[in-house]
């Protein structure tokens, strides 16, 4: 299985947080910690490699906490992928100079994984910090309506992460559908 790692992921939920409170001024890192499930000090060791990588900056003093760097239409997740993970890379050797692998040469699926690659990398390349805001804003419950049935990124219908709820429970929500478990 392909992964991107707990960085990878952390990273990206952390972002998108800082971008859907960056109209409130500079956001701390215990409540990015907070609202997302990780621990501050996690986030912090995150934010150094985003703001090493000109994603994010730090505001010192009164008020201060993290802000972004650039507009969040011009941070792709791409960006912030690479800043905490390294290159985008389905297997070591294509991620390195060809140089460095004695069969680059004659592998005949060193290609295979290089094209692989590269699609993953346009792809999270074509998704910015603004596509996922606007799709964490079409996620959260609407005031009017109450529960959205659709998880919200990283979160599960009230609040569970998505992860950890049940599948054949996780579809029922999704579709609206009673489940056959008692309520509490």
């Amino acid at each position: 299985m392909i992964r991107v790692s707990t960085r990878g992921r952390y990273a990206l939920r952390a972002m998108v947080d800082l971008a859907l409170h960056a109209d409130k001024g500079p956001v701390l890192r215990q409540d990015i910690a907070a609202r997302q499930g990780i621990s501050a000090a996690y986030v912090a060791q995150l934010f150094r490699a985003l703001h090493t990588a000109g994603l994010v900056k730090g505001v010192k003093g009164r008020g201060g906490g993290y802000r972004l760097a650039r507009p969040a239409a011009a941070i792709t997740a791409g960006d912030v992928v690479r800043a905490v993970e390294g290159p985008v890379a389905v297997v070591h050797c294509v991620a390195v100079d060809e140089g460095s692998c004695e069969r680059a040469e004659h592998c005949a699926t060193r290609r295979l994984w290089q094209r692989l690659s590269a699609m993953m990398a346009e792809f999270l390349d074509s998704v910015t910090l603004e596509d996922l805001c606007d799709e964490a804003r079409r996620l959260e419950p609407s005031p009017v309506l109450g529960s959205s049935p659709v998880p919200a990124i990283g979160r599960g219908v009230g609040g569970t992460p998505a992860c950890n709820t049940p599948t054949n429970q996780l579809t029922n929500q999704l579709t609206n559908q009673p489940t056959n478990q008692p309520t509490n």
